[in-house]
């Protein structure tokens, strides 16, 4: 297919010149859009490079793919929407009801969250987006993370943009369909629309023959990105091109029937853009309050009904824009980091074929885009002054290095090499700046995809050892607190062997024995048998009583000689009875 296809001229003649200024001004590698209005595709077209690499000098075309972020929220939505054609589904029904598995921390809405909830993001959890950008996780572990996730707000109380609900919602339709969500979406919808190249994954991306390479910025200075996977493919990971993309406006825009072909009912389509939940308001006067349906959000523009969904990642960024009433339709992909110009590219669009005088989107975004770029070396220095000068850390640097756990999170890795710390975290790694006190940060990296400006807090236990790990991972909660994982002779089944006994406190009586398991258990005269669980060095915690730790002395290889217990109310010690 041509990189240039115009079937009919609708006043867009000087949208090349736009385009040009507006890639130049955001150093856009590669940029292609789609126009459609009235049943027919008016504007179809590719500028610039597919990428930036020395030796690369291919351009777009109308063929060409792109990873097209969040605009694949419209797809999982229409996809579910076909199940409920066929009876299969109710956007209504309680997720339980179709993965049982499925569970959140708060427990109404384990029950009762359903799948319009899902699709319109009130589940009551943030973003927690880390739990599925580093690509190291299956979508069912990812799935398993949710119940230890801390929500911000109630069930249903706010519109929270929420990526992983869209996982859980293309489960749901793997599990109705009997088909992984891959396959369902391309049998169902992308073939019968006559999308001729996609994909899933950055591998089937990388693969294709004309596909494009994602760039990011630091600064005005543009970066060749790595690819960088969304496994959590429903919510983002679908491949195109502004061709297919030119096909799913006609389907959006012909409620479900495109050219007559029906595919989905006029009624789903309809639901997909009604507006459920109140998302923000514009600080735009020609915009109108944002809020957001089924895969698809929805505001006014300058008095017209508008629905609309962005996409964004590392090194893309796409729009999705319609005027159902005017029966028009805009797509555009960039393969840089998100920017404001398919916005511009859109309202630009809207402006001409509706005869108005058009609003000068171009030079309001140019104008921030260069305040913001005037005023980094302002934010660099507050960050640096928010440090307090002439601390240190309260304890030697290898007393930090381990490893810390979170149920959702993962395994935290801390490091003591070249006089200083250094972190691995589920394939991501770099090293730590102290900041003040026991808080460290990772330093900004721009040309990777990393943990920048991240604060590390380490904190101790009562006996002053280093036991857990914060970091806002996720703005809307507390820190994620990662637990210092077992180690040390805790753990060594030989020396527990060397703990059994009985152990004596003046006229109380102590009996630590090993169970079925191998595991040391702790009998106080008169009271329940508790169970120890291996803490770190020769410390045990105890399971049953929040607080309490146990502590083995021994001089040599032999028998423990005394349990030194650490309790809220003090530290007690009991010898070891002679046999």
């Amino acid at each position: 297919m041509p990189s240039d296809l115009r079937l009919s001229d609708p006043g867009l003649g000087d949208l090349d010149a736009l385009v040009e200024a507006a890639m130049q001004e955001w150093r856009i590698p590669g940029l292609a859009v789609a126009v459609v209005r009235d049943g027919k595709t008016v504007l179809l077209k590719g500028y610039g490079q597919r990428d930036t690499e020395t030796g690369s000098d291919l351009p777009v075309t109308t063929d060409t793919q792109f990873l097209i972020c969040s605009l694949t929220k419209s797809f999982t939505a229409a996809g579910l929407g076909l199940l409920v054609d066929e009876r299969r589904l109710d956007w209504n029904r309680p997720v339980r009801e179709v993965l049982p598995e499925f569970r959140l921390s708060d427990p109404v809405a384990t029950e009762r969250l359903t799948v319009l909830d899902l699709l319109c993001h009130r589940s009551g959890l943030p973003r927690h987006d880390w739990i599925w950008s580093p690509g190291d996780i299956s979508r069912a572990e990812m799935a398993a993370a949710m119940r230890h996730l801390e929500p911000s707000r109630d069930f249903r109380e706010a519109f929270q943009y929420q990526n992983l609900g869209y996982l859980v919602a293309g489960m749901v339709a793997e599990r109705i369909s009997g088909h992984s969500w891959e396959e369902f979406t391309a049998e169902r919808l992308l073939r019968p629309l006559g999308f001729s190249g996609f994909g899933f994954s950055i591998e089937a991306l990388e693969n294709a023959p004309d596909s494009a390479r994602p760039h990011r910025m630091d600064g005005d200075e543009r970066l060749r990105a790595r690819l960088w996977p969304i496994r959590d493919t429903p919510a983002g990971g679908l491949n195109a091109s502004i061709a297919g993309l030119a096909n799913w406006l006609h389907f959006l825009l012909e409620e479900g029937s495109p050219g007559g072909k029906s595919i989905l009912s006029r009624e789903v389509v309809r639901e997909m853009q009604v507006p459920r939940m109140h998302v923000m308001r514009s600080e735009f006067a020609e915009l109108g309050d944002i809020h957001y349906g089924l895969g698809l959000g929805s505001h006014g523009y300058r008095g017209e009904r508008v629905v609309a969904h962005s996409g964004g990642w590392i090194g893309w960024s796409s729009l999705l824009c319609l005027m159902p009433e005017r029966r028009t339709g805009v797509a555009v992909l960039t393969n840089r980091d998100p920017n404001p110009v398919p916005e511009i590219l859109a309202y630009a669009v809207f402006d001409q074929l509706c005869g108005r005088d058009p609003v000068d989107w171009l030079d309001r975004f140019r104008a921030r885009r260069r305040q913001f770029l005037e005023h980094r070396d302002t934010d660099r220095q507050a960050r640096v002054a928010a440090r307090r000068p002439g601390t240190s850390p309260s304890h030697a640097l290898e007393e930090y290095a381990g490893d810390y756990e979170h149920p959702a999170y993962g395994r935290m890795c801390i490091t003591h090499e070249n006089d200083g710390l250094a972190w691995r975290w589920r394939g991501l790694s770099g090293v730590l700046q102290h900041r003040h006190y026991d808080v460290f940060e990772v330093p900004e990296n721009p040309a990777e995809f990393g943990l920048d400006l991240l604060a590390f807090t380490f904190q101790y236990d009562r006996e002053g050892s280093i036991d857990r790990l914060s970091v806002p991972f996720e703005p809307m909660v507390a820190d994620i607190v990662f637990r210092r994982a077992a180690a040390g002779e805790a753990l060594d089944p030989a020396f527990r062997a060397r703990c059994t006994g009985v152990y004596r406190n003046g006229p109380q009586r102590h009996e630590v024995r090993l169970d079925a398991e191998g595991q040391l258990t702790l009998s106080p005269a008169g009271q329940p048998t508790y169970r120890l669980v291996p803490y770190r060095d020769r410390v045990f915690t105890i399971a049953q009583l929040s607080g309490y730790r146990v502590e083995f002395r021994s001089a040599t290889q032999g028998a423990a000689e005394a349990v030194i217990f650490h309790q809220p109310n003090g530290t007690f010690e009991a010898e070891r009875e002679a046999d």
